[in-house]
């Protein structure tokens, strides 16, 4: 579609929306019923202001980021798995901050600030994981149990100022939810379920249960761009034309559907077995057609099945994924329904969490500051991706992936597990973050116009941030 096709002018501000049909209307040609989340519309326009570069390039900016959002919202911190029995410990950063989160022996668990009470010193390592029964400081050994009592101070007979009662290491609050652990550094925070506002709903009336999986892949890339910019290129599919223009035959993109929900939340869901509307008709493949590239992309050697009359490819091919999947995972996966199965259906929880409940693209990430705002972090990034596999039926849970770090410039595809066209896929993502963190400083024009719809899930990440910076200076003075 060209700029002289565009909606008339005369449209409000945001409500114009893709010619044809929508994801919505897909969805519900599937010969399986969506489940009625998937349904769910909520869009709403926020403006259409230019979203300034200096969010992006100024440290000052980013120290903001550190002292009034990364400090007071819900972060998800590891999964259960990552520490399944007591003693079990987990750390996780983010900028200045570090919690220790550590398994208790009735289950239960317990997050602190990763830091000694005597002289400062963080009692485990950034980024480690391991098991310990004591939290013993490395300086000058004041050890706590893992439940946080101080048990332990050597020569305390020169310490009659410190009382054993009073030197209990403080608690993070500690949150739970689809198998992940959250922490939240602010002890006036909302509680977690409040915080995701409609996220945890949605799941439990589709049945997504993400504590029913377990990590099969685990990856830790470095990225050459500010957090929100890594952020931002998978919170939309007005990238795919361009940026991964391989999948437009079999991709809808420009009638993606955005929702926001509430504070914290947003979500994109595109279709899987449609073709791009930037496609002309005469160049689309038929179903059969489309049927057998999508075969071929995932399985080569199997016969292309016929499409029977009143289906579609995605139906079929769903079918097939369903098949395919139950027999590599041991399970039965035939109650899904085709969007489930096939599309591309992600939730993001403010302010770096994303979630993906379906079958095929079975992946969780987050993107978090590299560094701080005076060392080059602010262009810098971690994206951080699990795939989450359904548990097999036997019970017999593989242990969680260890992380396979990758450095800039080095592919996804290097990674074990992961297929080769995912991975080539993620390399695209990745691929324009070093040239927009460039341009962002060479660029005459000082901000970003973004799309009223493609790019509203942008808007409400920037709008959030903007959001906390403002109350807590509020509250401040």
């Amino acid at each position: 579609m060209s700029i002289d096709d565009a909606t008339p002018v005369t449209v409000r501000p945001g409500e114009a929306r893709c010619p044809g049909p929508s994801t919505r209307d897909i969805i519900l040609g599937d010969s399986t019923p969506a489940p009625a989340p998937i349904l769910e519309l909520s869009y709403e326009f926020r403006g259409d202001a230019d979203l300034s570069y200096d969010d992006f390039t100024s440290p000052e900016f980013m120290q903001a980021e550190f002292d009034h959002v990364w400090s007071r919202t819900w972060q998800w911190a590891c999964r259960d798995e990552h520490i399944p029995e007591p003693g079990d410990y987990y750390v996780y950063d983010i900028g200045d901050l570090s919690a220790i989160i550590v398994r208790q022996d009735d289950g239960s668990v317990v997050a602190f600030h990763n830091a000694c009470l005597h002289r400062g010193t963080q009692l485990k390592p950034p980024a480690t994981t391991g098991f310990s029964n004591a939290l013993r400081c490395p300086f000058h050994g004041w050890t706590w149990s893992k439940e946080g009592d101080l048990i332990d101070l050597p020569c305390d007979w020169d310490f009659p100022h410190v009382r054993t009662d009073e030197f209990a290491l403080p608690r993070l609050r500690v949150g739970h939810w689809g198998g992940f652990v959250f922490v939240n550094f602010d002890d006036d925070a909302p509680p977690l379920e409040e915080y995701l506002g409609d996220l945890p709903r949605h799941f439990a009336e589709a049945g997504w249960d993400l504590s029913d999986r377990y990590v099969e892949v685990h990856i830790r890339k470095k990225l050459p761009a500010n957090w929100k910019a890594a952020a931002e290129a998978f919170l939309e599919a007005y990238h795919i034309l361009e940026t991964h223009s391989q999948s437009i035959w079999t991709a809808g993109d420009a009638n993606a559907q955005y929702d926001v929900f509430g504070d914290h939340v947003s979500r994109f869901v595109h279709t899987i077995a449609t073709t791009s509307p930037h496609v002309p008709e005469e160049k689309r493949p038929d179903e059969q057609q489309m049927l057998e590239i999508l075969m071929a992309r995932k399985n080569p050697d199997d016969p292309v099945p016929e499409i029977p009359e009143g289906e579609r490819a995605r139906d079929v091919y769903a079918r097939h994924m369903q098949a395919a999947l139950g027999k590599a995972y041991d399970n039965d996966f035939s109650h899904l329904s085709v969007s489930e199965t096939i599309d591309s259906i992600e939730y993001f929880a403010f302010p770096n969490g994303f979630f993906f409940p379906g079958l095929q693209i079975p992946m969780a990430y987050r993107f978090r500051p590299d560094g701080g705002p005076h060392d080059g972090g602010v262009d810098r990034s971690i994206y951080e991706v699990l795939f989450l596999r359904p548990k097999p039926a036997s019970g017999d849970v593989p242990e969680p992936a260890e992380p396979f770090d990758l450095d800039v410039d080095d592919s996804y595809t290097t990674v074990p597990g992961v297929p080769g066209s995912l991975g080539v896929v993620l390399d695209q993502d990745t691929s324009n973050l070093a040239a927009q963190t460039r341009g962002f400083r060479s660029s005459k024009q000082r901000g970003q116009p973004l799309g009223n719809y493609p790019e509203i899930r942008a808007r409400h990440l920037h709008d959030t941030v903007h959001r906390y910076i403002a109350e807590s200076r509020t509250a401040a003075t």
